[in-house]
């Protein structure tokens, strides 16, 4: 079997396996758009006798993780024929991309599963969640006289890509958007309305992303930066209620809009959303900004990662007095015993804030002592994952 990245003249077969493995079709018109756009260089297949068999795409991405940004590869549109499925074709692609994005400086991997179980057995890891409210009319917030004002504006990335940032570098896991992603991928699927707080100075202080369809009003996105450009967005969105009789609504997993309501027996639901995986440890903990506790510490950690080589083993993990963090491939002296010891998975959950260090302990997830357990409480910081985007 081959592994190479496609090609022009593989437009063909990557689309008939496309459309098989994802169960769509194309016209004729379509396909004719779509081979004029084709762009090959981030897709790899698998090959027998030159006959595509496999194949998945790898996506350059930056994320925000505790504020700043790290290199991410975006696994997307993994997909094998069914008769050659249960042949290893799949498994030796994640292999190759792990390589990839280790080569490229993509410190974390994420992607959106078919299956948690079948990602989870290559090192991936549920990272993130979304809260879904289903609001009635009757149970909108109180409308409210702010400062500033809502105006329906045209989509313009230049206009929202400040807020969106500032928003967004608040949580762990959110994607660095670039203007072409806003444009082609973000005004493309959320297609519909958008709206614009503007503080009294004429600031932007946030935005919302929403449709109106068949008297259901779906925000797909509510975004602001203090309390005022919230209540200035929730107003404009209560003024709706002679139009609609039902609002849906996606946020973060800590978002308290309930406490914040007259009736909060509104719906809620908890989707598990995507999922992440550390392709490089060393980098990402030298990369991540730990906690400045005053006080230096050290543990030895045994990590447990038989997908990517390169970060299974003994390492010792230290934490500098003013937050900086290294791994060091590290051996065990006789008689000695590693502090702590997990897989990628745990490791991943912990560092993208989904899981506390404690939390992992209890469910045997991080294995040795309490007092390693406690120090990892102390060095890593509290974070709330959140992500708007798909891929």
């Amino acid at each position: 079997m081959e592994i190479r990245v496609l090609n022009k003249d593989d437009f063909d077969m990557r689309t008939e396996l496309s459309m098989y493995a994802f169960q769509f079709s194309l016209t004729p018109e379509q396909l004719d758009e779509q081979r004029k756009h084709f762009k090959p260089e981030n897709q790899w297949g698998a090959f027998e006798d030159g006959q595509l068999q496999a194949m998945y795409t790898l996506l350059p991405f930056q994320l925000y993780i505790q504020g700043r940004q790290m290199a991410m590869g975006g696994v997307a549109g993994v997909a094998t024929f069914p008769e050659q499925r249960r042949k290893g074709h799949v498994a030796k692609l994640l292999s190759h991309a792990l390589m990839e994005m280790k080569e490229k400086g993509q410190v974390v991997s994420c992607l959106a599963p078919f299956s948690f179980g079948f990602y989870r057995k290559y090192g991936w890891e549920l990272y993130t969640d979304l809260k879904k409210y289903t609001i009635l009319p009757s149970q909108f917030p109180p409308r409210v006289v702010t400062e500033g004002r809502v105006e329906r504006v045209v989509p313009d990335s230049v206009l929202l890509e400040r807020v969106y940032e500032a928003f967004a570098s608040r949580y762990n896991g959110t994607l660095v958007r670039t203007q072409n992603w806003w444009k082609h991928t973000v005004f493309t699927r959320k297609a519909g309305r958008t709206a614009v707080y503007y503080r009294p100075d004429g600031e932007p202080g946030g935005y919302l992303l929403y449709g109106i369809e068949n008297r259901v009003l779906t925000v797909h996105e509510m975004v602001y930066l203090d309390e005022t450009a919230r209540q200035g967005l929730w107003t404009f969105l209560a003024n709706h209620d002679s139009m609609v009789e039902k609002l849906i609504l996606t946020a973060p997993v800590n978002d308290e809009l309930p406490y914040m309501l007259p009736d909060p027996r509104i719906g809620q639901e908890i989707v598990p959303y995507f999922m992440a995986r550390i392709v490089d440890a060393a980098s990402f903990v030298d990369q991540y900004a730990f906690h400045a506790t005053g006080a230096s510490v050290r543990l030895k950690l045994q990590l447990i990662d038989p997908h990517a080589p390169w970060n299974e083993g003994v390492w010792t993990w230290a934490v500098s007095v003013d937050g900086q963090g290294s791994l060091t491939k590290s051996e065990l002296e006789d008689g000695e015993t590693v502090d702590a010891g997990c897989d990628i998975q745990a490791l991943t959950a912990m560092l993208m804030g989904y899981q506390r260090p404690g939390a992992l302990r209890r469910y045997g997830r991080l294995t040795g002592s309490a007092e390693a357990a406690d120090i990892l409480e102390r060095v890593v910081p509290q974070g709330q994952t959140f992500l708007m985007d798909y891929f």
